[in-house]
């Protein structure tokens, strides 16, 4: 498993490189239909940020096709009611160590009756030791028969047969052979996986074999899908390690099989979906805290080597996720870049950055639609950017809403208290406020020279904010 941070992407020009590489692969490895081979040719001129480019990848026939594998079920077998998610798994033997058990136990541990209704767990046994398989499976239908009966977790395993040439490969990055061998196998083992779950489920998750999961982390994923209704996204990332809590529509599954398969032996399947999803437009990552997943392995499924990566993110308990409603933001505080003000207010790894407010300063939420409030809280600064807090705040609750859409304001606010240490928290909000909240501002009491980082905003409704 290898950390997004500890990894820069590959330039423009050199995904560039990697297409027409791929195209040619492609072409003689038999996956693409003759009526594409054509096509891609002409693609293959073109920048990979082009609207052509990435409408062509979008539509290609065979894209959305599924591969042609024959699975082995080793255990239980796929219910015809999709479910809500999708939870992947793909293991193989191990030098040191074994987490797969603990990984699969934590995903029904942490889960509550009502969640485990809407999940399938798929364990792809990726190793070519039959003799280990066997015994894993043993393993896995002793400890979880009841969750095998009930469709709620399968094993699979495709035969060594289906996979490409695994011998010979070309030493990107200047990897070792077996490294190399090691990871472009982990890419098929992926794809494999994914073309298998296609139609399981409307949303995929892919975990890796090594996870701790934190609890109710169904529900948090819910929560996050809902909030991003109406917006586009390829992935949404509930960790910031390896191929650890990546969330995708189903439906992108098999175009996802299709592209880890293209590319097995250029690069490591973290890198990878960097490039799936700009391909697909999604220039940003969708990254968000708390995280659900915490990756608990100490030793690498390669080579046994030690792996103590850690996401600082996780928490176990993450089901007290914020509802933050719809609202419109704005500010009269000079926004540095593109830190604008609409960035505190999400749950993505973001947040805004003003230059040095001045007294009177506001930073003003204006809800769709009134609210009773729960609990608030506001989080300025950040780790590396300690000053950068409000040092003299105050938050106010507002009602008495007046003007058109885009100018609307609230006519009278009270205020609930003051920021301390540069944030705010507070809870029974209702209990201190009689009406119905239209609006919530941050109002600067005192002029300071350091710029300010509104890290976080969040907000909980005591009622669902769509009733």
């Amino acid at each position: 498993m290898r950390c997004l941070r500890k990894r820069s992407a590959v330039s423009f020009l050199g995904v560039l490189v990697i297409c027409l590489l791929f195209m040619n692969l492609y072409i003689e490895d038999g996956y693409v239909l003759e009526g594409d081979k054509q096509l891609i040719r002409e693609t293959a001129t073109h920048q990979l940020n082009s609207e052509r480019y990435v409408h062509t990848f979008k539509d290609l026939s065979n894209f959305s096709g599924s591969i042609n594998v024959s699975y082995r079920y080793l255990a239980g077998t796929p219910l015809p009611r999709k479910r809500y998610l999708t939870i992947g798994l793909s293991s193989v033997k191990r030098k040191k160590g074994n987490y797969l058990l603990e990984t699969i136990k934590s995903i029904f541990e942490q889960s509550s009756y009502e969640e485990l209704k809407e999940i399938t767990v798929v364990v792809h046994l990726a190793d070519f030791d039959s003799s280990w398989c066997e015994g894993m499976v043993q393993d896995i239908s002793q400890k979880f028969a009841h969750h095998i009966i009930a469709g709620r977790l399968m094993v699979i395993h495709a035969p060594e047969e289906y996979y490409p040439v695994l011998d010979g490969l070309k030493r990107n990055y200047n990897d070792p052979e077996d490294r190399v061998k090691f990871r472009s196998k982990q890419n098929v083992d992926y794809a494999f996986l994914l073309n298998f779950c296609a139609n399981l489920s409307e949303y995929y998750v892919m975990l890796e074999d090594d996870v701790r999961c934190s609890k109710n982390f169904l529900t948090a994923v819910k929560k996050v899908i809902t909030s991003r209704e109406g917006s586009y996204w390829v992935t949404l990332e509930f960790s910031k390690l390896g191929y650890i809590g990546k969330l995708y529509h189903s439906h992108d599954l098999p175009r996802l099989a299709h592209f880890l398969l293209m590319f097995y032996q250029e690069m490591p399947c973290d890198w990878l979906l960097i490039h799936f999803r700009g391909l697909l437009a999604q220039k940003d990552v969708i990254r968000f805290k708390p995280s659900l997943f915490q990756h608990m392995g100490y030793y690498s499924s390669y080579k046994g080597a030690e792996n103590k990566l850690k996401d600082d993110d996780f928490e176990e308990d993450s089901f007290d996720i914020p509802d933050n409603p719809p609202a419109n933001l704005h500010t009269n505080i000079n926004v540095f870049e593109n830190y604008e003000a609409s960035k505190a207010y999400s749950s993505i790894d973001e947040y805004f950055w003003g230059k040095a407010p001045s007294t009177g300063d506001l930073y003003v939420i204006v809800f769709e639609k009134p609210i009773k409030i729960n609990k608030i809280k506001v989080i300025t600064g950040t780790e590396d950017r300690q000053n950068d807090i409000l040092h003299h705040g105050a938050l106010e609750v507002g009602e008495k809403i007046v003007g058109s859409k885009k100018g609307r304001q609230c006519t009278t606010y009270l205020r609930l208290g003051e920021f301390k240490n540069g944030n705010f928290e507070m809870t029974d909000v209702e209990h201190k406020v009689l009406f119905d909240i239209n609006c919530m501002r941050i109002l600067v009491t005192k002029s300071q020279k350091e710029w300010l980082i509104i890290r976080s905003i969040s907000i909980w409704t005591s009622q669902p904010p769509n009733q």
